[in-house]
């Protein structure tokens, strides 16, 4: 079973997760595509109500219970159209949970904090090279978009209209 909580992105166990990450995208990166650009999220932007940040809760590869992942919004700018935008920021679990179905419940529970915050379209971006996660996305009703940012780790961007 999965949970989560909600925290600061300067927790400690907030920070444990991101440097994990970051860590593991800085390696794919320098096996495939160069230099990854490490941005720690600002913590203000994952404050309700103009975002929040959730740490996942399940076991370890002992089965004892631990913080196993992690994932934000944050409100961006709206759309040219109005659309009230939030991003996903920063979804990632620890390979061992990967496959489990915690990716699609966080990205539920992403989803539905963000209608809860009035959103009308969830954004992202992601790199090409991350295939689980962009199948994720695709299935969870995301579609290609133009770039709506200029992420230098990004290749794809994709968005989902919720109203």
């Amino acid at each position: 079973m999965v949970t989560w909580r909600e925290a600061r992105t300067t927790d400690e166990s907030a920070q444990a997760l991101l440097t994990e990450y970051f860590t593991s995208r800085e390696l794919g990166f320098a096996a495939s595509q160069g230099t990854y650009t490490v941005t720690y999220p600002a913590p203000e932007q994952f404050e309700p109500p103009r975002g929040v940040f959730l740490i996942v809760e399940g076991d370890d590869l002992a089965g004892e219970p631990a913080d196993v992942g992690c994932g934000g919004i944050r409100r961006i700018a709206d759309s040219d159209d109005g659309d009230v935008r939030f991003e996903v920021k920063h979804l990632w679990l620890q390979p061992h949970t990967r496959g489990l179905g915690f990716g699609r419940a966080l990205l539920v529970e992403l989803e539905s904090r963000a209608r809860g915050f009035g959103a009308t379209q969830l954004v992202l971006d992601t790199n090409s090279s991350l295939e689980a996660a962009g199948g994720l996305y695709r299935s969870f009703g995301f579609v290609n978009v133009e770039p709506y940012n200029d992420n230098p780790n990004a290749t794809d961007w994709y968005a989902k209209q919720l109203a």
